[in-house]
């Protein structure tokens, strides 16, 4: 038994291990609920559990049909069997020896990459769910460039068997590191306001990333083609972003460069419902409640006050987290009140 675990978790699993079943935990006349009794656990409140009033340590990144489809209630309701149901002999190590699991999602018939492209570049991101690293040209057809950023170029492409047209970051490995930021979107993407990721191509040093197409342009566009926004349309985009921002601080990641310009509609019906936040390249997940943001990431016109001098270092540490994201929402507010960009001094105010 690894020493380092708990004295509770090495007991549940001396508890689970019993060689015979019926002296598992869990296999006796109370069933599940002795299981749910034993220190191990004695910090959950399974009844909330149950109703969903608990929210999850961890969300698992979920990309494809595939990843869940064994949790289907066709599965989940069957009745549990334990197999082997005697005590295995001693030779139970050999019991499956020449037999293992492939996921069903990795029999896809994909070529991998080539070994030159493997030794090209030591970033790998073969470790993140729904990675591809069959060309990205096979499935799509390159058009026309959309925007280009420092370590990116953004073009909308179509989708050859639907011909649908969706949007295509493709960075370089050698200038960034892009494994974050598709990790991010892998597990966040999900929600209403923050872009869609829908495929992902390893391809050598370029990366792929495949997203919904923002229709409905940058906010700060419409900012400056309507000179100003009114006090009840600044409020209802203000809300919006600032609902997404909390939703995730709440799960552990600072954007760090929240700007009008990454803020888009994914039509044109102008909604607030349908903005999204965008270009997670800066966005960093808190691994850890004492963990640290040292690095000063920002966008000149709406970096926080501090930003700018040594008092950074302590205004992004995880403690002033929420301070450091929300001081870009205050001036990106003012932008759309005024319809230009953040003041430069408290004289234009």
């Amino acid at each position: 038994m690894p020493p380092f675990l708990s004295p509770e978790a090495q007991s549940l699993l001396r508890a689970l291990f019993k060689r015979n079943p019926v002296n598992r935990l869990g296999s006796g006349p109370n069933g599940i609920n002795d299981m749910k009794m034993h220190p191990f656990f004695s910090t959950i409140n399974f009844t909330k559990l149950l109703k969903r009033e608990i929210p999850p340590p961890f969300k698992p990144a979920v990309v494809q049909t595939d990843d869940v489809f064994y949790f289907d209630k066709e599965f989940t309701s069957k009745t549990p069997k334990d197999s082997p149901g005697i005590p295995p002999s001693a030779h139970a190590h050999e019991l499956f020896r020449g037999f293992s699991f492939i996921a069903p999602a990795l029999l896809e018939n994909e070529p991998g990459p080539q070994p030159e492209e493997i030794v090209a570049n030591h970033i790998s991101l073969a470790k993140l769910p729904g990675v591809k690293t069959s060309s990205f040209s096979d499935d799509y057809e390159l058009k026309e460039d959309i925007g280009i950023g420092s370590y990116s170029v953004c073009k909308r492409c179509v989708h050859k068997a639907s011909g649908n047209s969706y949007a295509v970051k493709i960075m370089d490995k050698d200038k960034r590191d892009p494994s974050e930021e598709i990790e991010i979107l892998l597990r966040f993407g999900h929600h209403a306001n923050v872009i869609t990721l829908r495929d992902v191509y390893d391809n050598g040093n370029k990366v792929y990333m495949i997203t919904e197409l923002m229709k409905g342009g940058e906010l700060l566009d419409k900012i400056l083609r309507q000179k100003f926004f009114s006090e009840r349309e600044a409020s209802a985009v203000l809300q919006i972003v600032s609902k997404t921002v909390e939703y995730l601080h709440q799960n552990g990641v600072v954007h760090r460069d929240l700007k009008p310009s990454n803020i888009l509609y994914a039509d044109d019906s102008g909604s607030p419902d349908s903005l999204r936040i965008c270009d997670f390249g800066f966005a960093k997940q808190l691994r850890a409640e004492n963990g640290l943001l040292m690095t000063p990431c920002y966008t000149a016109n709406f970096v926080a006050p501090e930003g700018s001098v040594a008092a950074t270092f302590k205004a992004l540490n995880a403690q002033n987290m929420k301070q450091a994201t929300l001081e870009p929402v205050g001036a990106s507010r003012l932008a759309q009140r005024r319809g230009k960009a953040r003041p430069k001094s408290s004289t234009e105010l």
